[in-house]
């Protein structure tokens, strides 16, 4: 099993409510891959309840191989979802890691 995790900072120059909005539709979307991409095992969105720290958004998410988180990573409902961060991201982190399930 892999585990993916990733996490995102906006841009701190946001207006509260846009960025509110646009977390909650990422989260929304992000949520709704399985139903679409059937590989995934597992995934989850986190919003961050701690203004002090770094990151914004926490993503979670396991997969069977590598190989298809590099296929969730370039499917298109994918895509589409991330491109809600495309103009507001300021910085993006992530580790994937192979453990025993």
């Amino acid at each position: 099993m892999v585990k993916h995790i990733v996490l995102f900072q906006l841009a701190s120059e946001m207006e509260a409510e846009r960025k509110k909005n646009v977390m909650d539709a990422f989260k929304k979307g992000i949520e709704a891959l399985p139903a679409k991409i059937p590989f995934i095992r597992k995934i989850e969105v986190g919003l961050n309840a701690n203004p002090e720290e770094q990151f914004d958004i926490a993503l979670y998410s396991e997969f069977d191989t590598m190989d298809d988180v590099r296929a969730y990573a370039a499917h298109p409902a994918h895509l589409a979802v991330a491109a809600l961060l495309k103009d507001c991201k300021k910085s993006r982190s992530c580790v994937d890691y192979e453990c025993k399930a």
